[in-house]
């Protein structure tokens, strides 16, 4: 069953009036079905705060639009749906902050992958932020300000904006966040480990859900990117060393 179906059912033909309100829904509705309420959680909270940082920057433009339509594989006849949520959260009177709180509230940490899932919620406005060419300064503020609310330090903020905001065949050691003064071998094996942690498969088992896989792929191109530089770099010195 798509996410999507699953959105829909959950909300029926009323929506409340306030995210909070959104919010507890999703832990009662689904309190039986704990890997359904995390995708829930994950879809709900991705379009809340996206349309949050789309009034950051006081516009939302075709390219925002369309990233928002990247990242959401969202079939025609299901975009009602995800409209009434995002503009809910549009005309919501609550602020970001508030906003953020009750994303945090949804993954508090009693599964260890709470912290990864959070991450990957930044990682989806990260994207939707850079699609009209540049992050607004707004944007980036907001971006920070969730980070510190989702309880994430300074060095992930600044990993999150090495992988969106830098070339990646210009900046390889800070998009993989590795030293150029690291043996080839131990780059190559920091290099896999990234991979696989980013594997769609291991987004999925903390409940990113499978419409929402483009996070994954986008990430492990950037990765590859950054891995071909820093090969060409190091090869030459691995080999002169055997």
């Amino acid at each position: 069953m798509s996410i999507w179906t699953d959105i829909g059912d959950f909300l029926g033909s009323t929506l409340p009036n306030a995210f909070a309100q959104v919010v507890e829904q999703v832990r009662t509705v689904f309190a039986g079905d704990p890997e359904t309420r995390r995708k829930v959680a994950f879809s709900v909270a991705i379009i809340a705060l996206s349309a949050k940082m789309a009034k950051a920057d006081g516009v939302v433009t075709q390219d925002e639009v369309k990233a928002f339509r990247e990242i959401f594989d969202v079939p025609e006849d299901e975009l009602e749906n995800v409209s009434r949520l995002y503009n809910l959260a549009k005309q919501d009177v609550a602020g970001f902050h508030s906003y953020a709180k009750q994303v945090r509230s949804l993954f508090p940490g009693d599964d260890p992958s709470d912290a990864d899932i959070l991450g990957d919620v930044l990682d989806a406005l990260f994207h939707i932020a850079k699609a009209d060419t540049f992050i607004h300064e707004n944007e980036l503020l907001f971006l920070e300000d969730i980070l510190v609310i989702f309880g994430f330090d300074e060095a992930a903020f600044e990993d999150l904006k090495a992988r969106h905001m830098l070339n990646a065949a210009e900046n390889p050691y800070r998009v993989l966040g590795v030293s150029p003064d690291m043996a080839f071998d131990d780059l190559r094996t920091a290099y896999r480990q990234r991979l696989k942690d980013n594997h769609p498969d291991q987004l999925m088992a903390r409940g990113v859900p499978p419409e929402f896989i483009a996070l994954a792929t986008e990430r492990m191109a950037t990765m590859n990117v950054a891995w071909e530089t820093i090969e060409k770099l190091h090869r030459p010195k691995a080999a002169e060393a055997t």
